[in-house]
């Protein structure tokens, strides 16, 4: 007697049914990756081409292969997927721990009357100042946030704005000098913040060379990763919920190997191997021949 088929017929069902899905999602990531990678010149966006296009030809392999080995028994293709996904799930936690370690801290200093805030380098992880010092990551970011005119949103402000409006953390950095900055005719006076005399008015250099524009982008950094950890903390938990379908797929098309070779159970229903139809029809010929 062979123990009752529908559980395994049911985990074999959902496995296909979830990397169906998977598989189907994956593609206009791919389309996205393709789009920037073609379409876009914007340092923002080009530098997701190469993660966006990875993460969906790895979704799209690794679903492809838990579609086959789910709905049609293929042990093979059950095993690498599994592996697949254990690799997938490793990566993916160790990114989560990272990105929580790395964006603690930061958040900035809320401005006494105003509605913004503003950012010091030195209350960063050490691993995001170490970053915005080397010149080959600033000299891409600074290009960003000047090719983001997020300058030229607040230009038309008056001093009422500034009390009334909040402001982003690349305007609050990169836009303006230092709240306690204090000028006459354009000039600070006594000794202050050096970001007070890297200040200039003029569109093309404003504060984009000041520690306080440094310290907005690795806000933005900050805020940007923490919301991707929180993503992928939610991704996490369905990659788990999947690999335990895919273990319980797996088992069960060993177990069809083992016990259905060659031959469909009428009273089963359990899907024959996948090479169960080539097989009778190469027989069938063969009959044929002699």
């Amino acid at each position: 007697m062979h123990p009752h088929p529908y559980p395994n017929r049911f985990s074999n069902t959902v496995i296909g049914y979830l990397n169906l899905l998977t598989l189907v999602a994956s593609i206009p990531v791919i389309g996205a990756g393709l789009w920037l990678a073609h379409g876009s010149s914007a340092t923002c966006e080009s530098a997701l081409q190469v993660p966006l296009l990875t993460i969906g030809f790895i979704v799209l392999l690794v679903s492809l292969a838990g579609f086959i080995g789910g709905c049609y028994h293929v042990t093979c293709a059950l095993w690498l997927y599994l592996l697949a996904m254990l690799l997938l799930v490793v990566a993916l936690l160790g990114m989560t721990v990272f990105g929580l370690a790395v964006t603690a801290g930061g958040g900035g200093r809320q401005v006494p009357g105003r509605p913004y805030r503003e950012f010091r380098v030195t209350d960063y992880s050490a691993w995001l100042q170490k970053h915005v010092e080397v010149e080959h990551f600033w000299r891409p970011a600074l290009a960003c946030v000047v090719g983001s005119r997020a300058c030229s949103k607040i230009a038309a402000w008056t001093p009422l704005d500034y009390l009334q409006h909040n402001l982003t953390p690349i305007q609050s950095g990169c836009c303006k000098p230092p709240t306690s900055c204090t000028y006459s005719q354009g000039v600070p006076i006594a000794p202050q913040d050096d970001d007070c005399y890297r200040w200039n008015n003029a569109p093309n250099i404003l504060c984009y060379q000041c520690n306080s524009c440094k310290a907005g982008v690795l806000e933005q950094v900050r805020r940007d990763w923490h919301n991707i950890t929180i993503l992928n903390v939610i991704v996490l938990v369905i990659l788990i919920a999947i690999y335990s379908c895919g273990c319980c797929a797996f088992r069960n098309a060993r177990r069809a190997e083992s016990e259905y070779p060659y031959r469909v159970n009428r009273m089963s229903k359990i899907n024959p191997r996948w090479d169960y139809f080539w097989s009778r029809w190469w027989n069938g010929q063969r009959e044929q021949l002699y």
